[in-house]
């Protein structure tokens, strides 16, 4: 099997045609960003794509699970799902899926920024 390095070397080069994707090492994998935007996290080779409210549903469908970490005796789970396999093997399918991530990544962080600016 591959090391996480190489996995996420090979995941790079593939969603350059997404925009300037870069990746940074943290909490023992990698974040996966475009325009300052974390829309991927890559930990144990594999790829998890950010969801939001309106994403989810399409990786439940699929029966994709959730990025978890053990917190003491609970598991806690970020909202990142692992990404279909076939997105692995095919840069079309992957484009798709890294888009939809993308633009949750953009929703999420608008969302953010009005709780901000409101006070809540």
């Amino acid at each position: 099997m591959a090391s996480d390095s190489a996995f996420t070397h090979y995941l790079i080069e593939q969603l350059q045609w997404v925009g300037p994707v870069k990746c940074r090492r943290m909490f023992g994998g990698y974040g996966v960003f475009l325009e300052g935007l974390m829309f991927g996290l890559v930990f144990e080779n594999t790829l998890y794509l950010k969801v939001d409210t309106d994403s989810r549903q399409d990786f439940d469908a699929l029966g994709l699970p959730p990025f978890t970490y053990a917190r003491g005796a609970r598991e806690v789970a970020l909202s990142y799902y692992q990404t279909p396999d076939e997105a692995l093997d095919d840069t079309e399918i992957l484009l798709v899926w890294a888009n939809r991530a993308y633009v949750a990544a953009m929703r999420c962080a608008a969302e953010k920024g009005k709780k901000r600016a409101s006070g809540v």
